[in-house]
């Protein structure tokens, strides 16, 4: 890990060097304008990412993520709109060369999905999407309804890290685990649907349900489930920290757990980030997985909540 900043820290060293040289040479006449420009965008991405990652200091940044979706209330537009946030992480991830597998799936009774979650494994997949969580709005014509009406549908996103590191001890005891088994849906072949392997864990102190259809026999999926929730007991740890910590920063904008976050108004042809205030006007591409921008936004304004806003 350290290895990685000094080799980042190196190569931006080196393009800052170049650049200063290529600047003594344009004094002198003997290399032209385009060719300095070329240099200083170089160095200046360089550095602007270097920024970026230097946000990613946390321990739990650099592993895989747990993502889950659920709709909100509205029946089938709400499902709709929790399933085009699946696919749209879906294809940011595997964009972003991250590894995506399915956990759990419940469709919706129309269309879409009631929630599902999914696992996304690459390094630092937990940094990047650890600023998704909230409530995520949808503004649109409805293609669901026949008078063509302006509909407002909202679905929550809830990203943790997976814990699977030796080091971490998280104790869970057998009588404070409740688990059920069913039938699986969704996703998965035939096979799914012929047995009651899909598990259910309850976390009875804390109210936490886990759910896994991901794999062939029940006891593989409640060992799944079991990894689960020891994550999300260690991420709820760690929000309990934070609240602390922000509760002693006074000055600092405070962000409710489960809030909007940001809106996607179709129709009229824009998303905005409602934390960090980044805004672009082409969702389609948004829908398609192009979250970098979104992504480093929050982590930049995180950094430094009085950061200037961005609007592209």
């Amino acid at each position: 890990m350290h290895k990685n900043w000094v080799d980042e820290y190196n190569r931006l060293a080196r393009e800052v060097d170049d650049l200063e040289v290529l600047w003594e040479f344009y004094k002198e006449g003997l290399t032209p304008e385009e060719e300095l420009e070329a240099q200083y965008k170089k160095a200046a991405d360089l550095l602007a990412d270097a920024e970026f990652r230097s946000t990613l200091n946390q321990k739990e940044d650099p592993m895989n993520a747990v993502l889950t979706i659920n709709a909100g209330a509205g029946g089938t537009e709400a499902c709709d709109w929790a399933a085009m946030l699946l696919r749209m992480y879906r294809m940011w991830a595997e964009k972003s060369g991250f590894k995506v597998e399915d956990i759990f799936e419940q469709p919706g009774e129309t269309a879409g999905i009631k929630s599902a979650s999914i696992e996304i494994r690459g390094p630092y997949a937990y940094g990047w999407l650890k600023g998704e969580n909230g409530v995520h709005r949808l503004v649109r014509v409805s293609p669901f309804n026949a008078q063509g009406k302006r509909q407002t549908s909202f679905a929550s996103v809830f990203v943790y890290p997976l814990v699977e590191d030796d080091n971490i001890e998280i104790v869970i005891r057998p009588d404070d685990i409740e688990m059920d088994v069913f039938r699986a849906s969704g996703a998965g072949g035939q096979h799914v649907n012929r047995t009651e392997s899909a598990v259910r864990l309850r976390h009875l102190p804390s109210g936490i349900v886990v759910e896994c259809q991901a794999e062939r026999s029940q006891h593989q999926n409640r060992e799944r489930a079991l990894q689960m929730l020891k994550s999300r007991l260690y991420e709820l740890e760690l929000r309990k920290r934070q609240e602390e910590k922000e509760k002693i920063e006074a000055g600092k904008a405070k962000i409710e757990w489960g809030s909007q976050i940001r809106s996607y108004v179709l129709d009229d042809r824009w998303v905005k980030d409602l934390r960090s205030g980044y805004k672009v006007h082409n969702p389609d591409a948004v829908l398609d997985g192009d979250l970098d921008g979104f992504l480093k936004a929050y982590l930049m304004w995180k950094s430094n909540p009085t950061a200037v806003e961005a609007d592209e």
